[in-house]
This record gives structure tokens, sequence and C-alpha cells, in this order.
């Protein structure tokens, strides 16, 4: 039986090691985001969740833990290789508790994420979350996404079950969400730097920033049978930047559902209706993500923001890069990225204004971004319009 290793727990970005003895030890879990206004159906104290992750790892002799250590580090490691495990609880969202898997290994210091689901929701998305991150890894040549590893569940003392998945932890990338700029008063993309500080990104980081944010949707959208990323939103904080010096860098660290938004595929078996069923598609994608990637709340918890124009060029161009890296389409005459570019150029600004009508029209009746929407929409369509005539002709 090897020697399990030594567990530290901690609450970011504090480094002061708890213990049972801790006074936060006994205190609460926030299960719900303030932006909700529901409050939990159950509680669930620090050392519970903290008992319930070391439980995962002890589960079968530190085993598991071993083996992805050696895929990661691409080299043999034993279980009693591992001398302690530091457990950092980052974050509180409104599906998971992540921590922070730290040990030092081999020489070398190495970080993981375990996404832990304690409230009904959490659970509710977490199997097919880890599955999504598997399968879009698996079949796209490129990734922006961490790599998962392993998924399972453990029963804490009270016989409540957590439900928990470990990926790679990305280092160095932040969330960021509009902030409120005192100097001038506006809504500006700031990065929280992880010791609960945030800086403003320039113009020019904020529409790379945005470029990204579309060209990592685009390029996991599926032409040939429309599944998409979705249910993505900036509050929720489902991408991440790493900035280095100047240059910025995103990350998809979610993916709640992988799925096609169109129902009825039926009636397609002309070519060219098909080709324009495509194209109509596509477009609407695109009209769907330039206005959901608008959309914020402030500082991720506060009132729904809207976002600068500064956001529309970039989000075209990005979207036509995602796509640009896609392989070709067989019922397509030319590239995806072309053929998109084409329809898009001979759209009306009428055309546009009606079809990201449908878009909201179809969001549900009570969700709470439609007003916020509908009160920028015309000039959200303005800007875009001016951005294709510029773009595409």
């Amino acid at each position: 039986m090897p020697n399990m290793p030594r567990f530290s727990y901690y609450i970011s970005p504090l480094e002061i090691p708890l213990s049972p003895a801790s006074a936060v030890w006994q205190e609460s879990l926030p299960l719900t985001r303030p932006t909700t206004g529901k409050s939990a159906q159950i509680v669930v104290s620090h050392g519970e969740y903290f008992d319930a992750i070391r439980s995962f790892f002890e589960q079968d002799g530190g085993e598991m833990f071993s083996r992805i250590l050696a895929q990661h580090l691409q080299q043999k490691i034993l279980s009693d290789d591992i001398q302690e495990i530091r457990i950092h609880l980052e974050k509180h969202g409104e599906f998971y508790h992540p921590a922070r898997i730290e040990t030092d290994v081999v020489g070398r210091r190495v970080s993981f994420v375990l996404n832990v689901a304690v409230s009904d929701p959490g659970k509710t998305y977490i199997n097919g979350e880890f599955y999504n991150l598997k399968k879009l890894n698996a079949e796209f040549a490129e990734s922006f996404l961490p790599q998962v590893y392993t998924l399972g569940g453990v029963t804490s003392g009270s016989q409540r079950k957590f439900w928990m998945f470990l990926a790679d932890w990305l280092e160095d990338y932040y969330e960021f969400h509009l902030s409120r700029d005192a100097s001038d008063n506006r809504a500006k993309l700031a990065v929280w730097d992880g010791s609960n500080r945030h800086f403003f990104l320039s113009l020019r980081q904020s529409a790379q920033l945005y470029r990204q944010v579309a060209r990592i949707l685009a390029y996991y959208y599926d032409v040939a049978t429309f599944e998409q990323v979705f249910s993505w939103h900036h509050a929720a904080g489902d991408f991440v930047v790493r900035i280095n010096r100047s240059e910025i860098d995103v990350k998809l660290i979610t993916v709640r559902h992988y799925k096609s938004f169109l129902n009825n595929l039926k009636g397609l078996e002309d070519a060219s209706h098909h080709l324009e069923f495509i194209l109509q598609a596509l477009l609407i994608f695109f009209l769907s993500l330039g206005i959901r990637t608008r959309l914020d709340r402030l500082d991720g918890v506060g009132d729904l923001v809207w976002a600068e124009s500064v956001a529309v060029g970039p989000t075209l161009t990005g979207f036509l890069e995602g796509l640009a890296l896609k392989p070709p389409v067989r019922m397509l005459p030319d590239t995806i990225e072309r053929c998109f570019r084409y329809y898009l150029s001979v759209c009306s600004r009428q055309d546009l204004y009606e079809l990201s009508n449908a878009v909201v029209d179809a969001l549900h009746p009570q969700a709470p971004e439609i007003p916020v929407i509908k009160q920028n929409l015309t000039g959200h369509i303005e800007t875009l319009h001016g951005v294709v005539q510029q773009m595409c002709n």
C-alpha cells in the first residue's frame, strides 16, 4: 500500500493554510450567484468541500492521480512520488466551485483545476461538460480548451454526493469583465488578475480579445451539423485571457452544451437549397454571437451592460479567421470563409436587422438580456453593416 500524500487547504488568494480548527472550516460555501436572486437549497461547509476533494484523490490509493501526472509530464510517476497535494479553493461559480490542485513531483510544480459540482445545477451539467471538452479536444486539430482527464464522484460523511472532473490549470489566465472606469465612467474590459484587483485593457487589447473570442466560437461551429458551443456568457467567466506584454491569448474553459441550434433539417436534398441553408444558418450563428459577445454584467455580478462598438469589427474579423481554420465542406463551391464573406456582403442593413430580431425573438421571453439587447440593437446593426461594407466588399 503506497503512502498517501499530505494534504493542505487554502482559499485563494490567501496563502495561509486552513485546518479543521479554522473558523472558516465550518462556514457555508456560497452556492448561488448574487445575480440569480435565488437562495441555496442546501448547506455545504468549506470543510465538507475540502474533505470531499481529499477523498477524490485518496479513493484508489492515489493511482488515478499518478497516472494523470505521468500522462501530463510524459514520464513514469509512482504514487509514492507525490508527497503533498495542495488544494486551493479558487472561486464560487454558478455551476462549479473550482479548486486549483497543486503538487511538486520530479522537481517540477504541476497544477490542475478540479471543477467541483455541489449544487443541483452543477450536477446537471458536469457529465455533459466533461464529455463535450473531451470530444472537441479529440475531434478538432486546433485546441482552445483545457485538456480534461477524469470524472468521478465521492460521497461525503453526511451522505452528500459531490461530482468533479480534473483538467489542466491554465496558468496566468484570468477572468475578464466589463467594469466602470472611474476616470470617464465608461464600461471597459478589465482583467481580474487573481488577487481581487483588476486592470483595464487598452483599446487594442480589447479588440484582440473580442477577435479571439469570435475566432474560437467560429472554429468550433460545425457547418454540416450546425452544432455549436452554446449558452456561453461573458458574465459567467467562460473565457479567460493571458496578457504577455501587449499581446493577449484567450481560451474557452467551459462547454456546457455542444449541439445544433436547428431542429428541423428535413427537405435539404436539393444541393442548391442545402447550400443556401448552410450559409443562412452560419449567418444566424454569427449574428447571435455578435449580440452575445457585447453582453456582460458589470464586474461579472452587477447589472447587465452592453459593450462599446469596439467589439463589432474585431468580432467579424475573428469569425472569418475561425472559418478559415476549418477544413473544406464538400457542398460549398469555395472555402467556408470565402463563401460566408460573399454571402454576408450581399446582405442589406434590413436583412441583418430582421435576422437579428429573429435571434432575439428566439430567446426565452423572460431572459433578462432582452431589454438591453432591444435598446441597443438598431445601433449595433448600423455599426455591423458599416463594418461588413468595409471588410467584405
